[in-house]
């Protein structure tokens, strides 16, 4: 039995894997990352050099607020809230991640 004749203009996996991530020189990238409209990206690019990440300012804030929690907590009928061990754990996981970075690190 003969094959109908088929023409194909294009290959049959038309995916490709790009990882842009890669591809930086330097302090020049091929693409940002920009996560939003800042009213002023002077203020912003100012904190970022002079305060710290966007990381570091939420892992103080969320110190500050476990040091606020554990005081509200041990008052006398002081609230409870499934709020507060979520937050617990995030900082806790947080805490782990680092340290696996930093072991990581020092074994590399």
């Amino acid at each position: 039995m003969t094959q109908p004749f088929q023409l194909s203009l294009a290959p049959r996996q038309l995916t490709q894997t790009i990882n842009p991530w890669s591809w930086s020189f330097g302090d020049f990238s091929l693409f940002t990352v920009n996560l939003g409209q800042s009213r002023s990206p002077e203020v912003e690019a100012r904190v970022l050099d002079e305060v710290g990440s966007y990381g570091r300012q939420i892992g103080r804030i969320s110190e500050a607020l476990l040091v606020l929690v554990d005081w509200a907590q041990s008052q006398p009928d002081g609230p409870s809230s499934p709020a507060f061990q979520a937050l617990r754990d995030q900082v806790a996981h947080v805490a782990l991640i680092k340290k696996a970075v930093e072991a990581e690190k020092a074994a590399g």
